[in-house]
């Protein structure tokens, strides 16, 4: 399955959010998307983020590195998570200018410092 036919078997708002934000990735020059885990997630040089329905009907928008990131604006949650960080959207409205900062901060933390796993050996 690829990412296109994921999102066409999602349902209402979830599919006008999760298309709407594989537009936003798939727009970045060098980004591409692959299911991985069952769920969409975009690469570049290594992992950047990925899209998760959530039961609830909203979407967790989730950055692979978001501890690295600055999150100056607190958009970004971690859940009691280590490394990802993320932040659900539940209407394509809900998603500002804000996103797009946190996701030019990932590109250019992608393209700048390379990706090393954090799992023990």
């Amino acid at each position: 399955m690829n990412v296109e036919n994921f999102i066409s078997n999602q349902e209402g708002a979830t599919a006008k959010i999760m298309l709407h934000l594989n537009d936003i990735m798939l727009s970045i020059p060098g980004v591409t998307s692959k299911i991985r885990f069952n769920i969409p997630f975009y690469y570049r040089k290594s992992w950047i983020c990925y899209l998760n329905p959530l039961k609830t009907g909203s979407v967790e928008f989730a950055f692979v590195r978001g501890n690295e990131l600055a999150n100056e604006s607190g958009l970004l949650h971690s859940k009691g998570r280590k490394q990802v960080y993320s932040v659900e959207f539940g209407a394509v409205s809900d998603i500002g200018e804000e996103v797009m900062q946190v996701i030019q901060e990932a590109i250019l933390l992608d393209e700048t410092v390379p990706y090393a796993s954090k799992r023990s050996k």
